[in-house]
């Protein structure tokens, strides 16, 4: 059901992307009632409204888009879906700081809400799911946006590696969870002689996790960086959350200083408290064998991630402190 555009605009983007032959029923119609009896009529699998934001019910006097019509169509069509057994896609606007436009119980209505995310710079998007009443939330789908449409990623963890020959000083390759799925992230630091007021900037992670692990980093393990402008950034335009990012932040960080890249096949990962310690990450032998899977050789993980039986193909040193993860580093660089 297509509110946006006309029968004609949809055909020739089928055309465009080769679709054209495809059996798609296509309806160009924004009144609620008419699209439920469609529905009722037709009974199709799968059915696709873009957008609820077009689509408006003659039993309310307000205009298409308002929180009242918004509402009552989402609360009509859901219904609709549970007694037919049709699975229906609502497509809707974004508010300029990305959150879902409309009345908030618009979320509460659907079984999951699904952000369609990318960066204009980029082909590639991202389909996260913020809601899931029957999965994991946080799980993502990664695509490629070629001129045939979005194509599947098989590795996404290509994506946030940047392709060096060689090693580079302030770069360590963090396994991250996405939902459920463990990715490889890179994590690249820039330490640099900053004026009277350094500044500490992130992309991709939290600005104010980056101060205190910069205080825990000159408490636990001696490493100064209070005169020094500090710039973060999680290659690829990902987004990490998780504290298990910590540690490979810290010897990002630690590697721009000391101007020695950690070496070749590396990654780390796991959660630092303000005490020094270094905690478990949820998952940690999933996180481990992605890596190995992937051709990474040596980890700097929490003792408690440490496996049982080797992995092959993977040397782990684990560590209980900050302190020790750094002594660990300095060997091998």
């Amino acid at each position: 059901v297509t509110g946006e555009e006309s029968g004609a605009q949809v055909a020739l983007r089928s055309r465009r992307l080769g679709l054209h032959q495809s059996q798609v029923n296509v309806l160009a119609e924004i009144q609620l009632e008419k699209i439920l009896a469609t529905l009722e009529a037709t009974q199709p699998a799968v059915a696709v409204i873009d957008s609820i934001q077009t689509v408006y019910s003659d039993q309310l006097t307000s205009a298409p888009g308002s929180v009242a019509q918004v509402r009552e169509c989402a609360a009509h069509l859901t219904r609709a879906a549970k007694s037919s057994g049709v699975t229906i896609i609502l497509v809707g606007h974004v508010t300029k700081e990305g959150a879902l436009a409309g009345p908030r119980v618009l979320e509460h209505m659907v079984d999951t809400v699904l952000y369609f995310e990318g960066d204009t710079h980029s082909s590639f998007r991202l389909v996260r799911a913020i809601k899931n009443r029957f999965g994991a939330v946080n799980e993502i789908g990664v695509f490629a946006m070629t001129e045939r449409g979005l194509k599947g990623v098989t590795n996404p963890s290509a994506i946030f590696l940047s392709q060096h020959s060689e090693p580079v000083p302030g770069s360590c390759v963090l396994v991250t969870l996405e939902g459920t799925r463990p990715m490889l992230v890179e994590i690249q630091a820039l330490v640099d002689g900053g004026g009277p007021n350094p500044r500490r900037l992130s992309v991709g992670l939290e600005r104010d996790r980056l101060a205190m692990l910069l205080a825990v980093l000159h408490r636990h393990a001696g490493v100064a960086c209070a005169d020094q402008d500090v710039f973060v950034n999680a290659v690829g335009g990902v987004r990490i959350s998780e504290p298990a990012a910590d540690l490979a932040v810290m010897l990002a960080i630690t590697s721009s200083l000391r101007g020695k890249a950690l070496p070749k096949g590396f990654f780390a990962f796991g959660e630092v408290g303000l005490a020094g310690e270094v905690r478990p990450a949820p998952r940690g032998q999933e996180r481990l064998k992605e890596a190995a899977k992937l051709g990474f050789s040596v980890a700097v993980v929490p003792r408690a991630n440490a496996p049982r039986q080797p992995v092959e193909g993977l040397t782990i040193h684990p560590v209980e402190r900050i302190e020790e993860a750094m002594e660990v580093v300095r060997g091998l660089t």
